[in-house]
């Protein structure tokens, strides 16, 4: 059972605002990657699509002299902790259940190595797919936070990927049933 939608999630002011800031065309591209890895390796579609198109919502933007400044970025940012509360506070007060606004919080969490110390770190599924579906939307320095779509195509795409969610979900529980 769905308790919130990705559209829910997309259209919320809050949502907006830090998607805006992230990158709005990357959030949708990395959602759409977490789905089709979701997908191969059995992880809930729901939860992947949800921590994917929120895994940036953390970002704070570096500017030095008026420009950005990739390397302070990539020195000083701790966007996924911000990322992880401001996702399980949005979803939390969407609705959704609390469990599954822990788990997407969690895999925003650790969607990226950038501030975590070195040395391997062991992801749970959900987890590694959010990291696996951001890395596949990367471009250098930064730039797939600054590809740009628009609105309405935006919003129809989130919903789009709603159905194709709707649709395993469905396929899932018959699977469960047969």
């Amino acid at each position: 059972m769905r308790y919130v939608t990705l559209t829910d999630v997309f259209v919320h002011p809050i949502a907006q605002k830090y998607l805006k800031r992230s990158g709005i065309a990357h959030a949708i591209a990395t959602a759409y990657h977490a789905y089709r890895l979701a997908l191969q390796h059995s992880v809930n579609v729901d939860l992947a699509t949800k921590a994917a198109l929120l895994h940036d919502i953390g970002h704070y933007e570096w500017y030095s002299n008026g420009t950005w400044d990739y390397e302070q970025y990539k020195q000083n940012d701790i966007h996924a902790i911000k990322g992880a509360e401001r996702a399980h506070k949005l979803l939390i007060r969407l609705g959704e259940h609390p469990k599954n606004a822990k788990e997407i919080a969690l895999a925003i969490l650790l969607h990226t190595d950038s501030y975590l110390p070195e040395g391997e770190f062991k992801r749970k599924p959900l987890q590694a797919i959010i990291k696996l579906a951001d890395e596949a939307d990367e471009e250098p320095g930064g730039k797939h936070h600054y590809r740009k779509i628009d609105n309405a195509l935006a919003l129809k795409k989130i919903k789009q990927l709603d159905e194709l969610v709707d649709r395993q979900l469905q396929q899932e529980r018959l699977d469960d049933i047969i």
